[in-house]
């Protein structure tokens, strides 16, 4: 075979796999196109179409009067794709500098507008179709956005791409921020938020969202929305409306937040439940953090803790219903200690009194007093007590609307686990070896002055929709007597009597009346001997005002380090500013000057033996409109006479070398005549002179005259 036959040969082989290749290329064409065209359909809008959900707006968390505790915002992911069709170049090139300069000035100052229109040429030229424009644009930049030139064109004219992605939104930062909560991926639900996430979240509908994919620059996959999905409006969610008053709130955070500041304390609690409902109006938490102090947690709710005295009114309540003890029955003290078991208690203050009343004890806070009082009642029916806590509700939670709350422990004698010992009841009558939180002691205290009627507290009154009520809450009455009302009137009148005379003494205001108990736990009594250093935690329970209780307040505040860590000197004064300030800011609190009806005048008496200088008594009777007879005209001084229903006006002699009359003169003129007269003056009482210590008529000599008014 010679070499052309050779090469010949050699490109038919060629020619005839070429010609294989493409019939098989085209075969499967054909095959795909006929028969396998629903399965790489069924791909090709796996790849480029996918489920979604299209959520409607969260619904508002409202304060009582309405105000916004949270809320969800719309903002927007800007993007251009500077890529669409129908964008030409004319029209590009025409408008670029322009829409450049807008972004450049309004949007994006990172950039010059010569510089932004560059960015936007150089997009377009590479094909780029995802270009961020703005971040998190607020719903008036995204409005504001559409109508720059080329945007103003649309999503497919001109490239403008709005992606909706609101956010939630608290308008009054920290107040209630660990109450109103938050629902986070990845993250337990929290408060509000979380409890009531079903009814706040908007209907999710199932959709088919269409998405271009594109490669980024870094090679990232990238899902372009085809649609302008913005435009969907699925169902929002409802709003729910709170017992929260905004006012109480703030007043009640930031006394709290002194106080703890104050104090340099690790945390504290304060919360204002309305008596008559339970309705919580306030409900703050401050913690320590590496920043300084924010709601962290909600110590209200998911803390227990050992209340110490505060304690003290449950079991002095069950002494009272039980009928062991009345106020004025004389108790132990024992100068304040007294051993239990080889385990000695001591009374916080010394004191020195072998016995008192129980009224006396209670105000002074005595431990000795009320546990040798339990104990001698209850020793032998350990379970007598364990069922009077029980009576009361302190073993239960509130079943408040929020999520962490954590159950009461009290100690039955008849269970082994418990750890039931000799030492328990006493210490248990003072607050020890049992756990509460501070909204379950708030809770028992607000039965107390509800006068024994027992409320549910509770956070949410109503569920709202387009601003109309579909559910609304109503309060609840757990127990309509928790005691005997003898029982309740005695223990109210201890109560009272701390705020007047014990402990809490030192907060007592004339403005108004309130009533409550103060509390000192000692933290780390198991463990000081090793430590050395000593823990506590001061708490305030009360309700005011103490004769038509409106609001109870617990206040707490753990370990604090500085100032004092008594509760009459850390938790009382907290208490008594929320109270101060709740009666500043509440009109319905304060009393009208018209409330009473105005006093009938039983007498009508005509001015009688009034003196003074003649020229203030005539214009003061012109003035008047009285009728009289002048017979001083040329006198100094004067006296009034009335004679039946007849006025005069006579001189009275008031010379420099006599001691002068001046009964029924007031103060301003005796002393004038008096001190111009060479003589000294002292005064006492109110009103007009009513005795003279030196008689009238006497020798002037530069001597002192006491006048004594009335």
């Amino acid at each position: 075979m010679n070499v052309k036959n050779e090469i010949l040969v050699r490109v038919y082989v060629v020619l005839a796999i070429v010609v294989l290749l493409a019939l098989l290329i085209f075969g499967q064409a054909i095959r795909i196109a006929l028969f396998e065209k629903d399965k790489w359909k069924a791909k090709e809008e796996k790849i480029h179409y996918q489920e979604g959900v299209i959520k409607g707006d969260r619904g508002n968390i409202l304060a009582t009067d309405g105000s916004l505790l949270a809320t969800s915002l719309p903002f927007y992911d800007i993007h251009f794709d500077a890529t669409v069709s129908p964008l030409t170049n004319e029209i590009f090139n025409k408008h670029v500098d322009s829409l450049g300069y807008l972004i450049a000035k309004y949007i994006d100052n990172t950039y010059t507008p010569g510089g932004y229109a560059d960015r936007l040429k150089d997009a377009r030229r590479n094909g780029e179709k995802y270009i961020l424009i703005k971040k998190n644009a607020t719903y008036l930049e995204k409005e504001a956005m559409a109508k720059f030139p080329i945007f103003n064109r649309g999503r497919y004219r001109g490239g403008f791409i709005a992606q909706r992605n609101p956010k939630r939104r608290r308008p009054f930062g920290i107040l209630a921020h660990r109450t109103v909560g938050y629902v986070r991926d990845g993250a337990k639900p929290v408060g509000l938020e979380g409890r009531f996430n079903d009814i706040l979240s908007g209907t999710q509908g199932e959709e088919l969202l269409k998405f271009r994919k594109i490669r980024g620059k870094n090679g990232q996959t990238i899902l372009i929305p085809v649609d302008d999905y913005t435009l969907i409006k699925p169902k929002s969610g409802k709003d729910i409306q709170t017992t929260i008053d905004i006012g109480l709130q703030d007043i009640a955070q930031q006394a709290l937040l002194r106080g703890v500041q104050h104090h340099d304390a690790e945390f504290g609690t304060a919360i204002v439940m309305e008596v008559e409902t339970g309705a919580i109006r306030a409900i703050a938490n401050v913690g320590r953090t590496s920043d300084g102090w924010w709601e962290r947690f909600n110590y209200a709710v998911g803390t227990p803790v050992e209340p110490g005295s505060t304690f003290k009114m449950a079991t002095v309540l069950a002494l009272l219903d039980d009928g062991y003890i009345t106020p004025e029955d004389t108790i132990a003290l024992n100068k304040g200690r007294h051993e239990f078991y080889e385990e000695e208690m001591v009374d916080a203050s010394y004191h020195a009194l072998e016995e008192t009343t129980l009224q006396k004890a209670f105000e002074i806070s005595s431990n000795v007093g009320i546990a040798l009082l339990t104990n001698e009642a209850y020793a032998r029916d350990k379970k007598k007590f364990y069922k009077k806590m029980k009576s009361f509700h302190l073993d239960a939670p509130t079943g408040i609307e929020i999520d962490g709350e954590i159950a009461p422990y009290i100690k039955d004698p008849e269970n082994k686990d418990d750890d039931w010992s000799g030492t328990t009841l006493p210490w248990m009558s003072i607050g020890y070896e049992l756990t509460i939180t501070p909204l379950q002691l708030l809770s028992f205290y607000n039965a107390v002055a509800n006068d024994g009627k027992m409320m549910k507290p509770y956070l949410v009154s109503d569920i709202l929709e387009y601003g109309k009520a579909v559910k609304t809450f109503k309060p609840v009455i757990i127990d309509q007597n928790i005691a005997k009302k003898s029982a309740i009137r005695q223990v109210k009148q201890l109560l009272e009597g701390v705020v007047e005379n014990g402990t809490a003494k030192a907060v007592n205001t004339d403005k108004y009346n309130f009533a409550g108990k103060t509390g000192t736990a000692q933290l780390n009594y198991n463990k000081i001997r090793k430590s050395g250093k000593l823990k506590y935690q001061a708490s305030f329970a009360g309700y005011f005002p103490a004769e038509n209780p409106k609001y109870s307040v617990m206040v707490l505040v753990n370990d604090p380090k500085q100032h004092g860590f008594y509760g009459s000197e850390v938790a009382a004064p907290i208490f008594r500013e929320i109270a101060d300030k709740t009666f500043a800011s509440k009109i319905e609190m304060q009393q009208a000057l018209n409330e009473e009806p105005a006093s009938a005048w039983r007498t009508y008496k005509l001015p009688d033996q009034n003196v003074g200088q003649t020229r203030e008594i005539t214009a003061l009777l012109d003035d008047l409109n009285f009728q009289y007879t002048h017979h001083a005209a040329n006198a100094e001084w004067g006296i009034i006479r009335a004679k039946s229903d007849t006025l005069s006006v006579h001189s009275k002699p008031a010379g420099t070398e006599k001691v002068p009359n001046v009964l029924g003169m007031g103060i301003k003129d005796a002393m004038y005549l008096l001190e111009n007269a060479g003589m000294k003056v002292t005064i006492s009482g109110i009103g007009k002179i009513r005795k003279q210590s030196v008689p009238p008529g006497r020798k002037i000599n530069g001597q002192t005259i006491h006048l004594t008014l009335g």
